[in-house]
């Protein structure tokens, strides 16, 4: 059965007023992760999206799996696709084998880039028998297919990541147009590091981006920045060069404080003064870091919109929460979507790509044990309590050792139970245990402050709670008569 052919994306910009989104997924790694992706994308669909798309691994190695992701969005879900397909170690008869599979299944929506280096090598290469730029391939897919494919580019608001470079004199060096996209943090040492696209380099990717245009691009999705700014001083930028099409804004949502610093430091991403710090702020929970994610993520994108972006495409990074919550914000879906989408499985937090990306951390199962002692076993719950009533009649109250709050109860049957904590901070018998040390410092420096006493003449010892006492206190509870528990009956 022939498949229909899709929407072409450059006809629904065209008709749609500004304001819509749309999502970009990556295949990943496992089939359960590819399962769960697919869950995803159903539950995202309700939310109207203008189109998804799929990203292409290097040389192809994604390629099979890219396809037929993109193939079940268009064809089982109904979604507008769109395909990344990149230069990187791949001939000219292989990416021409892909566009064909494209139009066999009816998708008319192409992601043109040279891509990434292979994992494993520093600097990109061209294939011998392949493309050396995206542009090449745009002009290639219009040889071959006309305008049968509607065709987006990468843009680059702050410079390609392989045209910023270090400036030695710092600030004082930029021009003022080099000091709007620049990047300026501080190294492990305190020392300020300025990196940025030069003015020079800047004029031959801005030229390179009016030949894609020339050659048939029909849009640009930028790469992803944290500053506004940025993006609306590239898209005059574009302007005065005569680049007339489109340019959607690549938003990237901030799930985890660990992924912003990859994120930004792998794209050389300029931070907005105090940006940083705010994130660092914020990272007391997963959720906190999300909802601040959300709330920074809208007013970006209130900017962007206000700046003459047609529309947001969003980096999802396969997770939803963010994005969600950000469309929600901005009034863009109803809280009826988002609750469609909250009603799913919750955001995994990790999802590694069929290239080993890896985001957020890992994920570990609610398990039936995880149930509070009234539910996991009622009658040891029944005799706590009659052993509190007994207590509280007489004068056995011992509060120091039988009462806490329920905070302190939190951290002792929590993660921090660590039987491998023997020894003292940094200079442990096992590895693993830096958390551990900076409990162990806090408590050291809580109770010294406790008494008014100097730590330099006043030491604290901390015991760190093991984890076998803890673990034989459960199983005594829980576990049948005469089981086995680490050998021991």
């Amino acid at each position: 059965m022939p498949y229909a052919d899709d929407k072409k994306i450059s006809d629904l910009i065209a008709t749609t007023k500004p304001g819509w989104f749309s999502f970009e997924y990556f295949p990943p790694r496992t089939d359960e992760g590819v399962e769960n992706l697919r869950k995803r994308i159903v539950r995202m669909k309700n939310l109207n999206p203008m189109f998804t798309d799929f990203t292409w691994g290097a040389g192809g190695s994604t390629s099979e799996l890219t396809l037929t992701l993109t193939s079940a969005a268009k064809n089982e879900y109904g979604c507008v696709a769109n395909m990344h397909l990149t230069c990187t170690n791949q001939k000219a008869e292989m990416v021409g084998d892909a566009l064909t599979k494209c139009k066999e299944l009816g998708v008319r929506n192409i992601v043109a880039l040279r891509g990434d280096p292979p994992r494993g090598s520093e600097k990109w290469e061209a294939t011998e028998g392949g493309f050396s730029c995206a542009l090449d391939l745009v002009k290639y897919m219009r040889k071959e297919h006309g305008d049968y494919f509607a065709i987006s580019v990468a843009g680059y608001p702050e410079g390609h990541p392989d045209n910023i470079k270090v400036v030695e004199g710092g600030v004082a060096e930029l021009t003022p147009s080099e000091a709007r996209r620049a990047r300026v943090v501080k190294d492990k040492d305190g020392k300020e590091v300025v990196t940025v696209c030069r003015d020079a380099e800047w004029k031959i990717e801005m030229q390179y981006m009016k030949e894609k245009a020339d050659a048939g691009a029909d849009f640009i999705i930028t790469q992803m920045f944290l500053d506004a700014g940025v993006y609306a001083e590239f898209v005059k930028d574009c302007k005065a060069w005569g680049i007339n099409i489109p340019v959607v804004p690549g938003i990237m949502c901030l799930n985890t404080l660990g992924g912003f610093y990859r994120m930004t430091e792998l794209c050389k991403t300029r931070l907005p003064p105090g940006f940083a710090e705010k994130c660092e702020a914020a990272n007391t929970s997963d959720d906190a870091f999300k909802k601040w994610g959300v709330e920074a993520c809208i007013q970006m994108c209130k900017e962007c919109l206000a700046a003459g972006a047609p529309g947001l495409h969003f980096y999802t990074l396969n997770l939803e929460k963010v994005v969600v919550g950000t469309l929600l914000g901005l009034g863009m879906i109803t809280e009826a979507q988002a609750a469609s989408c909250r009603s799913g499985d919750a955001d995994a937090k990790t999802m590694v790509s069929a290239q080993g990306i890896v985001t957020g951390e890992k994920a570990r199962p609610k398990l039936s044990g995880n149930r509070p002692l009234s539910e996991a076993d009622p009658t040891m719950h029944a005799l706590v309590a009659e052993e509190k009533a007994r207590q509280m009649r007489s004068i056995e109250l011992i509060a120091s050792e039988n009462y806490t709050s329920r905070a302190v109860m939190e951290c002792l049957g929590s993660a921090l139970t660590n039987k491998y904590s023997e020894g003292q901070p940094g200079a442990r018998y096992y590895g693993g245990n830096e958390v551990i040390d900076k409990v162990e410092n806090l408590c050291k420096d809580r109770a010294l402050k406790a008494f008014g006493l100097s730590d330099k003449e006043w030491g604290v010892n901390v015991q760190p709670y093991s984890g076998s006492p803890a673990n034989f206190a459960v199983y005594t509870a829980l576990l049948p008569p005469h089981a086995r528990v680490m050998g021991l009956d």
